[in-house]
């Protein structure tokens, strides 16, 4: 019954001991070994919780793990990769306040992963229902696109389980471009004859100030220079330089728009070169799935949870992924809390409990339904 998972008090220890273990084993996505022994942690948690073997994957050099059918009817995914890189623990280690646990990387996303594996236990680990996690989604899942998409390719529903915004499951995502743009010039000293040089650090400068101008407010679209990095000594005429750039947009168009004009943007001495080194247009926008919107707020009613609630965000998934090859997908299914990417990250221990129940009900409603053709 997924009503247990609200009753059980031993439930909360038991989900707060298996996320320890995830948030302990620290997950640098710049860190594919850090990541695979996170991936191996979490294959031993699903073994525990749910009495049958999950699947360590190695998907093009990372690692992914995979419980139950590859191309399954529901499809849970989430990511074991952090923002965090290792050491931070001993800034900011395990701890539980309260109604808070806090940890790197325990609101984006560990907590949800965890709520995952409890609904699917309190389910019974029903056929037709299968969980996907990977290890580069805070890079961009470069790697893991086609593993993801591949997944979702016959799903009835795809329940992603990123984080909730206060709360909230989240309706819609914005399209996610980055940029690392590289800027070649040439050296010379600084002191004897800087005329001769061609300053990529001026040139960098001239492409962020004008990226800022790039973004359209009607349409919120952003385009924000992230990192600049130029230079060797302080008495050379640097010859290169290499700008981030990260971009979002509610549309393709406005996407491609951005991405014509930082490959098109020209550098101000006619001299200098500029080429875009890595990225691109990485998510299309994501759209919930109406339908899963209705089913989680008839599974919230049933367990008196009240409306959870829905809203647009900025920021990307791995469900803009699958709700773009056409598998309706919800999002925000994660952690109840605050602070991804930030010191002050934490979760609601009591909110992990909550929105177990409310995945398990939800997937229990899906399964209910006429399988699709």
């Amino acid at each position: 019954m997924t009503d247990a998972l609200l009753r059980d008090e031993t439930l909360t220890d038991r989900m707060l001991d298996s996320l320890r273990r995830l948030v302990e084993t620290e997950s640098p996505s710049a860190d594919p070994a850090a990541c695979r022994a996170c991936a191996e942690v979490a294959v031993d948690v699903i073994g525990s919780w749910l009495g049958s073997p999950a699947t360590l994957l190695e998907h093009r050099g990372r690692a992914a793990v995979r419980f139950g059918e590859p191309e399954p009817r529901v499809l849970l995914i989430g990511h074991l990769d952090t923002v965090w890189p290792i050491g931070t623990l001993e800034r900011l280690p395990w701890r539980v306040d309260g109604d808070r646990v806090r940890g790197p990387g325990v609101f984006d996303m560990k907590a949800g992963i965890i709520q995952g594996i409890a609904a699917l236990a309190a389910l019974g680990c029903p056929d037709g229902v299968g969980m996907l996690l990977t290890s580069d989604e805070e890079i961009g899942s470069g790697t893991s696109r086609d593993l993801i998409e591949a997944s979702a390719a016959r799903a009835q529903a795809v329940f992603v389980l990123e984080p909730s915004v206060e709360g909230e499951l989240k309706s819609s995502r914005k399209g996610t471009s980055w940029y690392e743009v590289e800027i070649i010039g040439r050296a010379a000293h600084a002191g004897l004859e800087p005329e001769k040089g061609i300053n990529a650090l001026v040139e960098a400068a001239a492409l962020v100030t004008s990226a800022t101008t790039w973004g359209d407010p009607q349409l919120a679209t952003t385009v924000t220079p992230t990192t600049a990095r130029a230079g060797i000594t302080d008495n050379t005429v640097p010859d290169r330089a290499v700008v981030g750039i990260d971009a979002r947009a509610w549309s393709h168009d406005e996407q491609v728009r951005v991405d014509d004009l930082i490959r098109g943007w020209q550098p101000i001495h006619p001299q200098a070169q500029l080429s875009v080194i890595a990225g691109g247009i990485n998510r299309p926008a994501m759209a919930a799935s109406e339908h899963l919107l209705d089913l989680a707020v008839a599974a919230a009613s049933s367990l008196a949870l009240g409306d959870p609630g829905h809203r647009a965000v900025g920021g990307g998934s791995d469900g803009n992924f699958t709700a773009a090859i056409g598998a309706p997908t919800l999002d925000g299914l994660g952690a109840v809390g605050d602070g991804a990417h930030a010191d002050h990250e934490w979760a609601s221990v009591e909110g992990m409990r909550e929105r177990a129940a409310l995945l398990a009900t939800l997937i229990e409603l899906v399964l209910a339904e006429e399988p699709t053709p």
